[in-house]
């Protein structure tokens, strides 16, 4: 694969830009379908460069339910390009028939609504009125049109973003976690937002360009076939500029767009951890390395626009030259006495008329093959396969029918993309209400166990069951609504307190919130709050101290009145009254619910129904608190050396 600029230290000297433009080049002319993937993007699908026709098919499937609107811009948009067609008329009969005073011809004033006058003066007054007239109801229709169509990107780029939204809200966690926030943000701005533009590049413009194109090429071909055949010839440079653009911009673009999607993802993790970065002092390496990272991103932008110009220069000139010929062969005509001068003038305006349109598309191809590259990516992520999949036939769960009991057979797991297993051939049968404490050294398995429980993931072997039947045959949605979850690393949402305790019940009342911060021993603290459960936390919390916003996401769980829950270091941050208070609030609320509880400080699951022993993802010892001490194994062992160390 092409050498990539390291990503904490990427190269800032002159050598380091080279080198990097020479990476970004060979990667260019591989084929796309052959891009290797960096490390970090292993697991993705591979990158295809999808054709033309390819796209317009997969945008015509994302225009579901706008696709009649869009017909009836495009009908009135035909309208009105056609009638602009016909004030260049005007240019033969002001010569003609106005200053040269030929006589009319019997078949136009046959066809004419109106009598044509014989006063040169009177027909320009006449010729002069139609052409105002037509010019100003052609443009009261194009901008119809055109309200019509940007009313409708407008809804396609919500309904995209909403899609993609959705889907990556679906996608495995690892493949979420890959994602990364600000690359996320990145995705959804600019990528899927971008597929709505579409409507106008790839359908809009070149529309209006071919209806103009063709109403230009009939009425040449009424003038003079060979003036006709001569603008022909310059088809085929359209159709190769079209094959360039594709072949060698729209790679480069794709390189830009993921650049741009991981500056913003590392300037997002910046942010979130400036405590550690300020801590370390690293804001001026972080500040360089986000310029060095943008100066990257500019050297491939303007690589692009140097080859962008190729193709631009090559019709700037085009035009201009075809023009050249054209007027002196058509010159030749009307000297010789075969065309005359109105027909001459005629023809020069309706060619200028009818490059343009060629121009223009194939001068601006630059801003679609940008839209398409970042079209290209939002069909990447569509096409990734959804997380746990529903099965025909899978079963919405009934809280009010579940009884909770849990069972793990033979279930062993290893995360995507490793094949070393962190659980081993775990078999546990929990009963409804009966709590589970499972207890070891980090890396056991225990926290992944419980990853299981709550469907994050599926075993690698085996099966876990609720209530009897196998969790993949139920709906993974309604399943994780029985769930309470608290883990160690609390994450909470910029907001106020209350929206963040009521997050698993939007239709909470104020007085259920306020009973949830009670029984989690959060009321208190929050009582002592400027605007208390109206108070602003911000960003993940950053406004409270950890036993704060571990005391609200217990508040969280305790209102979602989950029948399974599932604390992981649930009173790790908690200081020790905090924590006595906490506990008996749990033992309360853990009645009647299946519980999975990670602990640290191993006296605080001594009232647990069974206690399992994990390691290296095996169940080394169960049982309860009394008969693991009594039995002098490992759990024994690590209570007594806590107990040395004073809990740690």
């Amino acid at each position: 694969m092409p050498p990539q600029p390291n990503r904490r230290h990427p190269a800032g000297s002159r050598h380091g830009f080279r080198a990097f433009l020479r990476s970004q080049r060979e990667a260019v002319k591989q084929r796309p379908e052959d891009a290797p993937l960096d490390d970090r993007n292993r697991n993705h699908p591979a990158l295809r460069s999808r054709s033309l026709p390819e796209l317009y098919r997969e945008l015509y499937r994302l225009l579901r339910g706008r696709r009649a609107e869009l017909a009836f811009a495009l009908l009135t948009l035909s309208l009105a390009t056609v009638l602009k067609l016909i004030p260049p008329a005007a240019t033969k009969a002001a010569i003609d028939y106005v200053l040269m005073g030929q006589p009319i011809p019997e078949s136009l004033a046959a066809w004419s609504p109106v009598a044509i006058p014989d006063d040169p003066r009177m027909r320009l007054r006449l010729l002069v009125a139609i052409v105002a007239g037509v010019t100003v109801v052609a443009t009261a229709i194009g901008l119809w049109s055109r309200w019509i169509a940007t009313r409708a990107t407008k809804r396609v780029q919500i309904d995209v973003r909403r899609k993609v939204y959705d889907h990556a809200m679906r996608l495995p966690l690892h493949r979420v976690y890959a994602l990364k926030s600000g690359g996320a943000s990145s995705l959804l701005r600019e990528d899927a937002g971008g597929v709505g533009d579409l409507i106008f590049s790839m359908i809009y413009n070149p529309w209006r360009a071919i209806v103009q194109f063709v109403g230009g090429l009939l009425i040449l071909a009424w003038v003079d076939w060979r003036l006709l055949a001569g603008v022909v010839l310059l088809l085929p440079g359209l159709y190769a500029s079209d094959r360039f653009w594709n072949r060698r911009i729209r790679p480069i673009y794709r390189q830009v767009r993921k650049r741009r999607q991981q500056i913003d993802s590392e300037a997002t993790e910046v942010f979130g951890g400036m405590r550690i970065v300020r801590a370390f002092g690293r804001q001026r390496s972080e500040s360089a390395r986000f310029t060095t990272a943008n100066h990257l991103m500019a050297r491939l932008e303007l690589f692009a626009w140097w080859i962008s110009r190729v193709v631009e220069l090559v019709w700037e000139l085009m035009v201009p030259l075809a023009s050249a010929v054209l007027l002196y062969y058509g010159g030749s005509q009307v000297l010789a006495g075969r065309l005359s001068l109105g027909d001459m003038m005629m023809f020069l305006v309706y060619l200028t008329m009818l490059l343009e349109p060629m121009a223009v598309l194939a001068t601006s191809v630059t801003q679609l093959q940008n839209n398409l590259s970042g079209f290209d990516r939002v069909l990447d992520l569509l096409a990734e396969p959804r997380e746990m999949a529903d099965r025909q036939g899978t079963r919405r769960i009934d809280r009010r029918e579940v009884e909770g009991r849990v069972a793990l057979e033979g279930v062993s797991f290893a995360y995507p993309g490793t094949d070393r297993l962190v659980l081993r051939d775990v078999n546990l049968d929990v009963a409804p209400g009966e709590t589970i404490a499972l207890v070891g050294r980090s890396g056991s398995g225990k926290t992944t166990l419980c990853n299981l429980v709550a469907r994050f993931y599926d075993p690698t072997l085996g099966v876990v069951r609720l209530d009897g039947v196998p969790l993949p045959e139920y709906d993974v949605e309604s399943y994780r609504r029985l769930l309470g979850v608290v883990e160690q690393d609390v994450f909470l949402f910029d907001g106020t307190i209350a929206e963040n305790i009521a997050y698993g019940d939007r239709s909470a009342s104020r007085a259920r919130i306020v009973e949830a911060a009670e029984a989690a021993n959060a009321a208190e603290f929050i009582e002592r709050m400027p605007e208390g459960y109206e108070t602003v936390i911000g960003e993940r919390g950053v406004r409270l101290s950890g036993g704060q916003r571990q005391r609200l996401a217990i508040a969280r769980a305790i209102l979602a009145d989950p029948r399974i829950f599932i604390l992981d270091e649930a009173t790790s941050n908690l200081d020790s009254e905090s924590e006595r208070l906490i506990q008996q609030s749990l033992g309360r609320l853990l009645e009647g619910r299946t519980s999975f509880v990670i602990a640290h400080r191993l006296s605080t699951i001594k009232s647990a129904d069974r206690i399992l022993v994990l390691e290296d993802g095996a169940v080394v010892e169960a049982g309860a608190h009394e008969e693991l001490m009594a039995a002098a194994g490992v759990y024994r062992d690590m209570v007594e050396l806590q107990s040395l160390g004073g809990e740690g």
